[in-house]
């Protein structure tokens, strides 16, 4: 059984595109992607360097628009088998909205362009940050997180949580953490998926009307809880209310391991949760596709995994 997984913010890197533009069609491919973004897709994809690309505006649609090009590269090999389950950390849920068929690769990108102007925005509108609480007893990193005043924004393995709030308590976490745990300080511009978010939430409320989201031909695992989604408009209604709430990742890996996946592609920018998956579903077949190079490996595992789902976990 395959899963599919696609990274969030934070994974991409300078110049991560400049592989995939060398592939007949890929420049045409990320021309329309960028347009339906409003934004230069193939500029910062490969000449923008690391603070640029570091801006919520630019990674979410950069990220979106990786996935989608290098699953379509993954395909070009006919009669491929599809994923038995797709699942996306944070925005990697818009990427997996796309390749699930919820919405059309215009529609991925046009509301991935609100989600990430209207989060920049949010987070412009006080100091904020987030930390990587990486060890410690989980009781003990929840209260230490509650202590501070901050927010569990993702909780993404057994042994790591993301703290969100205020940068002044983020500080304060970083100098009476957890017992047997280390505090680390991310490079985001603010407290992503918490109360701060709610604004942005509004917004995209606001826009996810404009969209017509369809079943998914693949069941999709949300980030809240780890619930699998087989319907569009709640798929779509999740990737709303997401912005502002928890991405628990943990439980989506658990909903993996429950449903028997023995193997998992990441797409580029891939190794964030392959890292995780090696911890935490250990035994199951992995594969990075960063670049072209990667997909006859990745193309190997979907033939040697795809469609072995047990009957009465199908669609």
């Amino acid at each position: 059984m395959l899963a599919i997984v696609c990274p969030g913010q934070g994974a991409q890197k300078p110049g991560f595109l400049s592989p995939w533009r060398e592939l007949p069609g890929v420049d045409e491919a990320l021309s329309s992607l960028s347009e339906a973004a409003g934004i230069d897709l193939l500029r910062h994809g490969t000449e923008s360097d690391a603070e640029t690309i570091r801006d919520t505006a630019v990674a979410q649609p950069l990220l979106v628009a990786a996935g989608i090009v290098a699953d379509a590269q993954l395909r070009t090999e006919p009669d491929l088998p599809p994923a038995d389950v797709l699942a996306g950390h944070s925005v990697g849920e818009l990427t997996a909205s796309a390749l699930g068929g919820v919405l059309s690769d215009e529609e991925a990108m046009r509301l991935v362009a609100v989600r990430s102007r209207a989060m920049a925005q949010a987070a412009a509108a006080e100091p904020t940050g987030m930390a990587a609480v990486v060890g410690g007893a989980r009781e003990d990193v929840l209260a230490a997180i509650e202590r501070h005043g901050l927010h569990a924004a993702n909780i993404n393995s057994a042994a790591q949580v993301v703290a969100a709030g205020a940068s002044e308590a983020i500080s304060a976490l970083v100098e009476d953490g957890p017992a047997k745990a280390r505090v680390i300080p991310l490079q985001v511009a603010g407290a992503f998926h918490t109360p701060y978010m709610a604004g942005a939430r509004e917004e995209l409320a606001a826009f996810a009307p404009s969209l017509t989201p369809s079943d998914p031909s693949t069941p999709l695992v949300s980030n809240a809880g780890g619930e699998l989604v087989t319907s569009g408009s709640r798929y779509l209604d999740l990737i709303v209310t997401q912005v502002a709430s928890p991405v628990d990742w943990e439980s989506c890996m658990a909903v993996l391991r429950d449903r028997g996946v023995t193997a998992l592609v990441e797409l580029a920018p891939a190794g964030t949760l392959t890292g995780l998956a090696k911890r935490e579903l250990k035994g199951i077949a992995l594969a990075n596709v960063n670049t072209p190079d990667d997909l006859e490996a990745a193309r190997t595992l979907v033939r040697e995994h795809a469609g072995t789902a047990p009957a009465d976990q199908e669609n």
